[in-house]
């Protein structure tokens, strides 16, 4: 049942066939994870919570630095040296009042992977490290959840769904990480809008996982794998088959628990973190 308030702020979504108080009051029992408040966390977190989903987690463990706020909107200059997960927390709720905001101001591991993602209903890649990445796929492949995935680096982003009841996961692309001999630790550039722009993508995909069919089936990104170059202004779309092989997903899966990439390029060294797309180009 939604409040007068609600039907108020939300007016012109429920005029949507598409949406319409049914699927508003799907959103308003959603529980979504975001796992990451960076450049990509930042829009995701905020047009969910402008949306009415109800209850919206932020994990994240990371302090504010000024390099951060070229691209990553939640945050001003005074946050600086502030923790993400609590910043971003208090603006969402400033946003909007309504929805549950709840705080995980640690590091997703294999330890406390589960605690963390089991209460959700969809969770939200917005990481910027493949140790991440493949924590939280795995994750959710094994509980049965699915996984919005998004990654920008320098002027290119992707984006796309991974749920294994329906489709490929993120191993089907991708099986394992790449090496450090392969793929050294480093930070790339990215254009500053370009996290807006695939986190805006991802977001959409959240709602329409959140609101299901209402009029119309909402086609999803299941299976496919959205690329855009905003130095080109274009889209391309990849499609992704399920491995029937795959690592986790398959018909028999040699991984049944999380594992922690530590010696991988994905964690954190000195403060800065490697700023990842893929472990190899589409």
């Amino acid at each position: 049942m939604l409040l007068p308030e609600e039907v108020s702020r939300y007016s012109r979504q429920l005029l949507l066939s598409e949406i319409g108080v049914g699927g508003q009051e799907k959103l308003k029992k959603a529980k979504v994870l975001i796992v990451g408040a960076g450049g990509l966390g930042s829009p995701v977190a905020m047009y969910l919570a402008a949306a009415g989903v109800g209850t919206i987690g932020i994990a994240d463990f990371d302090q504010i630095d000024l390099s951060n706020l070229q691209r990553q909107i939640a945050y001003i200059s005074k946050d600086i040296g502030k923790q993400k997960s609590e910043v971003i927390s208090a603006h969402l709720k400033e946003m909007n009042p309504l929805v549950n905001i709840i705080t995980h101001n640690a590091a997703l591991t294999g330890k406390n992977a589960f605690d963390i993602l089991k209460d959700y209903q969809i969770a939200v890649d917005c990481s910027d490290n493949f140790q991440t990445r493949y924590l939280l796929n795995d994750a959710c492949v094994l509980l049965g959840k699915p996984y919005v995935y998004g990654s920008v680096s320098e002027l290119k982003g992707q984006a796309s769904v991974f749920y294994a009841k329906e489709g490929p996961c993120y191993r089907c692309l991708y099986p394992e990480p790449p090496s450090l001999a392969l793929k050294p630790c480093m930070t790339s550039g990215v254009l500053g809008v370009l996290p807006g722009v695939i986190g805006c993508i991802m977001a959409n995909e959240v709602l329409k996982l959140a609101i299901g069919k209402q009029s119309v089936q909402p086609k999803l990104l299941t299976g496919r794998l959205l690329l855009f170059s905003a130095w080109e202004a274009s889209f391309d779309e990849l499609k992704i088959l399920k491995d029937e092989s795959c690592l986790v997903c398959g018909r028999e899966p040699s991984i049944k628990e999380l594992i922690d990439y530590e010696e991988f390029c994905g964690l954190k060294k000195n403060g800065s973190a490697c700023f990842s797309l893929a472990p190899h180009s589409p």
